[in-house]
């Protein structure tokens, strides 16, 4: 059986891009979703001549964790195998979608339940300089990620990712903004999910982007970063310090649901 994958691009003020992007994500993909969150800009004018694209309007800007996590409902909620999410702002490459959504189930033993995006993981010629204080910022959180639940990530925060659609279920995304990657690790590391790195170019073409007010400044957007992770972790009772000793109630139920007898 081949599997029926979803490419979804989470868009907020992309006219500069959008319409570039979906042309050469069209050549890649057969469904597409974009889940425009409460543009401002022309983005709701051009998405009228998408006629063969899916697309999901948030009425108001909830951020890129809240669009990423409409995505997972709209697969959830259709017949998919695989979601395949990718940014709209030119930094990913479309022409790779079918093969990082091939990685999902090309895998030894076990299907992945998330294969994500590297921009560290290899080196490719034409590769950009990430802003200093970004890759400064990728570098503390993922090593932080990497020592407290045992993953073995180079890159947190690339948005360019394939996920296994009924491993989604097991998700409980409440994080809206860009700090949503952050509780998507926890919550994985606590569900045992298999998670494999795929090398994607490094690429950037906006390095002026606003996180948001006060994030914008480095060491309050670190620090922010640092006060998700804690929170995730109290928010599902792991053990103070890493993955050693995480619980799961073993029926793949979220570990913030009660590990009681389950009830219909």
């Amino acid at each position: 059986m081949t599997p029926r994958v979803l490419t979804a691009l989470p868009v907020y003020n992309e006219e500069r891009h959008l319409s570039d992007v979906l042309a050469e994500v069209k050549k890649f993909s057969q469904d597409i979703l974009v889940v425009d969150d409460g543009s401002s800009d022309r983005t709701p004018d051009l998405m009228k001549q998408e006629r063969s694209v899916h697309l999901v309007r948030h009425e108001q800007n909830q951020g890129y964790g809240a669009a990423v996590r409409t995505a997972f409902e709209y697969a959830l909620s259709g017949e998919y195998d695989v979601l395949v999410t990718i940014d709209c702002d030119g930094q990913h490459e479309p022409r790779l979608i079918p093969e990082l959504a091939a990685m999902v189930y090309n895998q030894p033993v076990q299907p992945a339940e998330i294969v994500s995006g590297s921009r560290y993981l290899t080196r490719f010629p034409g590769d950009s300089q990430p802003p200093a204080d970004r890759r400064r910022i990728n570098m503390v959180v993922t090593e932080l990620l990497n020592e407290r639940f045992g993953l073995q990530l180079t890159d947190a925060f690339c948005g360019f990712k394939a996920y296994r659609v009924d491993s989604l279920a097991r998700l409980r995304i409440t994080e809206s903004g860009y700090a949503m990657p952050l509780q998507l690790w926890v919550q994985a590391a606590a569900l045992k999910m298999k998670i494999v790195e795929f090398p994607v170019p490094l690429i950037y073409l906006d390095e002026e982007r606003s996180f948001g007010g006060a994030l914008d400044q480095a060491e309050r957007r670190l620090a922010y970063y640092r006060e998700v992770i804690d929170r995730e972790v109290a928010a599902l009772h792991l053990a103070d310090g890493g993955s050693k000793e995480m619980r799961s109630c073993g029926d793949g139920r979220p570990l913030h649901e009660s590990c009681g007898t389950a009830t219909s």
